[in-house]
Formats: C-alpha cells, structure tokens, sequence
C-alpha cells in the first residue's frame, strides 16, 4: 500500500506537472464558476425584488452570492488538485467532494471530465484498500449519470478491465455499487469500445449471479446482462461462458425471473442461443413450469415466447414439450391468460392440433398388411373407429376443463360458461 503522505502526482496526470498548465487550469475553474454565479444572478431577480421590498441592499444579496460561488470555486479547485497531486488519503477526501459535486449539478459533472478526474477515478476503483475503492466508484457513478461522454471516457480509461476477480473480497455494498456503474455503462454496449470478451465484465456477473448476493444486486448485474443481449454480436461471448444456464436456473425465482427471461429472449433467437437452451435439462419442463404462473403474467407472456422459438420448425422440441405435458397447460393459459399470453397460447396449441391432425390421417403409398380406418371396404369398422375416436376426445376435453377450473379457482359465472363450452365443442373445433 503507498505511503499515506506520500505526494508524488500520480502518472496518470504529467499534464499538470508545468506551471502555465496549472494556472490556465485554474483560470478555467474561475471562469466558469463565475458565469454561473452570473446566470444564477439572472435566475434570481425575484430575489432581489423581495430584498428590496423589505429594505434590504441588492448589493448584499450579490455579494453573499459572490461568495457562495468563490466558495465553490474553492472546494472545486481544492478537491480537482487533491485528486491529482495529493496523497491517498487526500485522494480519498476528494472523491467524496467530486461525487457530491456531480450530484448537484449536471454541468459540473461535465466540466470535471474535462479537468482529467476520470482517470484517476478509474485508477483509484482497482486499489487494493476498500474505502478508496468504494469512493471512486460512487463518484463514477455520479459521473456517468447522463453522460454519454463521461461513459465514454471510463470505457476508455479501462474501468471494465479494473473489476474485482475474487468478488468474495469484496463486501456487499462494495459489489452492490460495482454492478449499478456497469449497469450504467452497459447502455453503451454497442460501442467500439465496449469490449466485452476481453473484459473482466461476465466473470464479474457470473460470480455476482451464482453467488449468495442479494437481491437487489443481481438484479442490477440481470439489467447489464439485458443490455448487453440486445446487441447480437454479442451473444456468442454470452453462451459459451455458460451465462444461459446460469439465467435458466435464476428464471425459477419468481423475484428474478422476468428479468432473466428477458435476456433469454434475446439469446433464443440466436443459432448458439436456441441450441444451448435445446441441450439443456432444464427445457421444457421450466419454461412451462412458469406458464402456470398465474400472478406473474409477464414471465407466461416471456416463456411462451421462448417456447414459440423452440418449437418453431423443430418438431424434436414439439414432442419434448407434448410428453412434458404442455397442451394442458397451454389450454389454461389461452383461457385466463394475459391476452399475449392467450395469444402465443393459441398459436402453440394449433401446432399441436394440426400435428395430431397429420398423424391422425391415413399413410400415403401401399398399405399393405392393415387396413386403413376408414376405408370405405369397411364401413362398419370405419363408424366404429370415429365413436370410439370421439368418445376419448369427449373425456380428454373433460378432464382438461375440471383442471383448469380446480387451478384457477374461477367464480361460477366462468365455470357455467366453460361447461357449456364441454357440451358445445365438437372434435373439429379442439385446439390441440
């Protein structure tokens, strides 16, 4: 660890190191402190009015104004020059006032960026000592927020190459603040800069993911994870290092589930993404799991997107989700589903229909050693087969409805309305 008094400027900041370049710095600081004293004078006339109504001297008004922004022109260049040139406990000190001066005002925090703090932030985020790591970060935070540019410039800096390893290091808060700067930074995810495979940024998350974190920091790191998905190069990066399981497993937690279908929403779509999510044990039977969510309509809405995707084409994925039971569950979701739900709903379980229809009608070419059903040589057999065909189509449609009434507790209203739907759907009109 550096000497505490040691003052030696950091090589981050050579710049400094020549005096006309330390008073064309200052100036700038006056500068631009005293055109905002001057429009917040402007800004300010009701003021004036009501000092002079009750007999009070303008000239005291400016002057206490004049010295609030000489007092702010102060602390800026005091904690500018600390974080440049002081020791690391002046450093530290500086952080904080950077931070709370990129709170108050926008502008600031833009003319900080351009007085040369960002690196110095980002150099100070890797220290090994957890108090100036944690005021940088924050003060990065601050910083960032609505700037693109300040963004920009810790990109450039490499503040996603100084992310801890070994998160067990780190305390909550500490890996709490961490994830909402790179949840911050993640909105620039489809900039050259943004370098993603050769950054410390997905084993940060996957550790953050799979660890004991709370909630509220992994659902900072599932935002990042969101926005980094939405750019499709990089989805290759993203499933090779096992991110995909990772989100499946977390899509079981109603807490974090929508969150982490989103992303894998994204992912599906991809060649990588759909045959991750084919070769994993956890699909179908988790996705339909979380159709039958009924308080969480967005998650149904998600995971019938993601099995619409699956099943698209694949008539393998069709007969996984069939034996997994789905075709009940889809016809629950299609009645009292949310109506995107009930609509992918719908669309799913007519796959299912016309595939039964096709399997149901009889074989093209010779048809030798059985008879058709049907056939017109045997037309008694024929009209047997379709009653007995109608009989288990009549019981099967029973039995759904009983389910879907016994699981979402419906009022009497809806439960006359579905047995007289029973009574009045034939064969033809099944959804499945």
């Amino acid at each position: 660890m550096p000497d505490s008094s040691s003052s030696s400027p950091p090589p981050c900041s050579p710049i400094w190191l020549l005096p006309r370049k330390k008073l064309h710095f200052f100036a700038r600081i006056r500068r631009f402190l005293r055109l905002k004293a001057a429009r917040k004078r402007c800004g300010s006339s009701g003021e004036f009015n009501l000092a002079s109504a009750k007999g009070v001297n303008n000239e005291v008004v400016v002057q206490a104004l004049e010295m609030e922004s000489e007092d702010e022109s102060a602390v800026l260049q005091r904690s500018v020059k600390k974080l440049h040139f002081g020791s690391w406990l002046e450093k530290e000190m500086a952080a904080k006032e950077i931070e709370r001066l990129a709170r108050e005002d926008g502008k600031i925090r833009k003319f900080l960026a351009q007085l040369g703090v960002i690196p110095v932030l980002v150099a100070m985020a890797a220290s090994e000592v957890a108090a100036q790591r944690r005021v940088a970060v924050t003060a990065l935070i601050e910083l960032a927020n609505g700037s693109y540019t300040n963004k920009a410039l810790m990109l450039e800096a490499g503040i996603l190459s100084e992310l801890p390893q070994n998160i067990d290091t780190v305390d909550e808060l500490t890996r709490r603040e961490f994830a909402e700067l790179l949840l911050s930074l993640s909105s620039l995810a489809n900039d050259t800069q943004f370098r993603l495979a050769s950054s410390k940024t997905l084993p940060f998350l996957l550790s953050i993911l799979q660890s004991g974190s709370n909630v509220e920091t992994k659902e900072l790191c599932l935002g990042t994870t969101y926005n980094i998905s939405t750019v499709l190069d990089h989805a290759g990066a993203l499933v090779s290092s096992g991110l995909l399981q990772t989100l499946l497993t977390l899509s079981t937690s109603k807490e974090l589930s929508e969150k982490a279908l989103a992303t894998l929403g994204h992912l599906v779509v991809t060649l990588m993404g759909k045959k991750a999510m084919e070769n994993s044990p956890m699909v179908p039977e988790s996705l339909i799991e979380m159709l039958t969510w009924e308080d969480k309509p967005k998650c149904q809405e998600l995971s019938a997107y993601i099995l619409m995707i699956l099943g698209h084409q694949s008539l393998t994925q069709r007969e996984k989700m069939a034996k997994s039971g789905i075709v009940q569950v889809l016809l629950e979701v299609s009645l009292l589903g949310s109506p995107l739900a009930q609509k992918r709903a719908l669309k799913l379980l007519q796959w299912f229909k016309d595939e039964r229809q096709a399997n149901m009608r009889p074989h093209s070419g010779p048809q030798t050693g059985r008879i058709a059903m049907g056939s017109p040589e045997h037309p008694r057999e024929a009209q047997e087969g379709k009653k007995m065909m109608k009989n288990l189509v009549k019981q099967s449609l029973h039995k759904n409805m009983e389910v879907i009434t016994r699981r979402a507790n419906i009022a009497a209203v809806h439960s006359s309305k579905l047995k007289a739907l029973v009574i009045s759907t034939s064969s033809k009109s099944l959804p499945y």
